[in-house]
């Protein structure tokens, strides 16, 4: 019998093409890497592709012995990351902070090397728009910090260390400086850092081609006393900054002026629900990418308050709804502003939410995705 060897190729290259099409798709959605704050092979950071669709998260690959890898950012080219390094956390040792390249086919992570922190309990960090300067805060000593970003990637050695000094009203937990954050102004000339211990955040001029924080000679902005000031968010108008207040469970709104990056707190509204008697504390802060809708969330009560951002930046509560896990430490939104993701760290699972287009209420996806002490999310697309 005589075969037609187009009768069998035409199947099978139509079958390889849709093969092809489902793996260029695949590898087309997002990815997410997610750090576990845990020592030794416990400590990691893993990778995820999640499906914008359906808000399911699939596993790729675990970088392991990536110890207590708290806080993560990522280069506008999302091409690198970086991240806490730390044998013991908070110790009087020095922490490191990582640097990475991103293979965004498969989630694996080459590290490039690593430098010091200059601090105990590194916390927070985060890369000015030129990509040229990654700014650090040190929650235990009190300082913040800033590294030089190579070409290629890799980080230099700090060029500015800059230690705070006070205190406030709390005396168990205000008894000194703990800087938890430091973020850059939409224009870049300003860098903002919230210190839990001193109710205060004090901004500093940033010069990204060198690297290099300058002591700003304006007035900090101030919080309620004994609020504790820990992370915070510029709404995309520029004009104002959103600060979550750990030891009050409150939101502090400021006024933001760009050309002097003066700060005039206006609004504190709090994260709970009215009656509510146990112990919480805040953690994490987003705004959606259209600056509708802003996200906090409860460590205790374990949950995420949602709030309507009014025309004049005033906060209006939406809902309460459960973290689905213990201790909601971080938050991620995907670019679109479509999906929420919640990292419950002491309840070691991932949870999707898809955002309301309309009143920003979120709806869980699914079953949160288990992860191993789950302390900072990043999505890239």
């Amino acid at each position: 019998m005589k075969l037609n060897p187009t009768r069998f190729l035409v199947p099978v290259l139509a079958a390889a093409a849709a093969f092809s099409t489902a793996t260029v798709s695949r590898a087309a959605d997002p990815l997410v890497l997610i750090s576990s704050f845990a020592t030794g092979t416990n400590g990691a950071i893993e990778a995820f592709r999640l499906d914008p669709k359906s808000g399911r998260l699939t596993h790729l690959h675990r970088a392991a012995n990536v110890e207590n890898s708290y806080f993560m950012t990522v280069s506008a080219d999302q091409k690198f990351l970086y991240a806490i390094h730390a044998k013991e956390f908070g110790a009087k040792e020095h922490e490191q902070v990582a640097a990475y390249a991103i293979a965004r086919a498969t989630g694996r992570l080459t590290l490039l090397n690593r430098q010091s922190t200059h601090g105990s309990a590194s916390c927070y960090l985060h890369l000015d728009a030129t990509g040229k300067t990654l700014l650090l805060a040190n929650y235990s000593v009190g300082s913040v910090a800033s590294l030089p970003v190579r070409k290629d990637g890799s980080l230099g050695e700090a060029v500015s260390i800059i230690p705070h000094a006070g205190t406030s009203v709390n005396p168990e937990r205000q008894e000194g400086p703990h800087a938890h954050c430091i973020i850059t102004s939409p224009d870049n000339r300003f860098a903002c850092a919230a210190d839990l211990g001193l109710d205060q955040v004090l901004v500093y001029r940033l010069d990204a081609a060198a690297a290099k924080l300058t002591p700003h000679d304006k007035p900090y902005g101030k919080t309620p006393p004994g609020a504790g000031p820990r992370h915070m968010v510029f709404h995309p108008g520029g004009k104002r900054l959103y600060v979550i207040n750990e030891l009050t469970n409150s939101i502090t709104v400021f006024d933001y002026d760009p050309p002097s990056a003066v700060l005039v707190e206006w609004q504190t509204i709090s994260t709970l629900p009215q009656g509510f008697r146990g112990t919480s504390a805040c953690a994490d802060v987003k705004i959606t990418p259209n600056g509708r809708v802003l996200y906090g969330t409860n460590r205790g009560h374990d949950s995420i308050a949602a709030y309507r951002i009014g025309e004049d930046g005033r906060l209006t509560l939406i809902d309460i709804v459960p973290s689905l896990g213990k201790e909601a430490q971080n938050l991620a939104i995907t670019p679109d502003g479509k999906l929420l993701l919640c990292a419950n760290l002491s309840g070691n699972n991932v949870a999707v939410f898809r955002i309301d287009s309309e009143t920003g209420g979120l709806t869980s996806v699914g079953p949160p995705v288990s992860v191993t002490s789950p302390s900072c999310i990043r999505v890239l697309f």
